[in-house]
């Protein structure tokens, strides 16, 4: 008799850590997945660049610097490894396309180009689509590094790489934006 109820205690108790490790793996998987989704938008941003730039060469021939600024900082982007080294290049980036729009309202006959416009409402979509993404995935990354480090699943978690969080490091996007009328 005692005998089965030991063997119950332990077939439970064997079953029980099954379902904590197969738990992680899900949620390491819906890591994985979010971080999937945000390379989908990331490249689609990458690819607008491109187009982006040379419709501006023709109006902004004086401003080369500016340009080779964003097509450096994309090619940066695109080599980046992993949520942290691609966050603080996709900072780099965003505050290169920030000055490279910023100079654009210097050119009218730019800004009036019809191709022009249409690229920019595209890389500002996106840029709402990698939000949106950034967000899903950082909150599976936490839900999957808090199942690794709970007990008891800080047990057998050890194989289990904790997940980097995606976070956008571009100088001033932590700052307050001053208002004045």
């Amino acid at each position: 008799m005692w005998v089965l109820i030991v063997l119950g205690v332990v077939v439970a108790a064997v079953l029980y850590f099954v379902g904590i490790y197969n738990g992680l793996i899900r949620a390491r998987n819906q890591a994985k997945n979010g971080w999937s989704q945000i390379d989908v938008q990331l490249k689609r941003r990458h690819d607008l660049i491109p187009n982006l730039v040379e419709t501006a060469k023709g109006y902004m021939k004086h401003e080369q610097q500016t340009l080779e600024k964003v097509v450096q900082a994309r090619t940066a982007a695109i080599g980046a490894k992993g949520p942290a080294e691609a966050g603080k290049a996709e900072g780099l980036l965003g505050a290169a396309l920030s000055g490279f729009f910023a100079l654009s309202e210097r050119y009218p006959d730019l800004k009036a180009n019809q191709n022009f416009l249409s690229l920019q409402e595209e890389l500002a979509s996106t840029e709402n689509r990698i939000g949106f993404a950034r967000q899903a995935y950082n909150d599976a990354a936490t839900t999957y590094n808090n199942k690794r480090e709970v007990f008891p699943a800080s047990l057998i978690s050890g194989s289990f790489e904790q997940a980097e969080l995606f976070e956008i490091e571009a100088p001033g996007e932590r700052s307050v934006p001053k208002v004045e009328f």
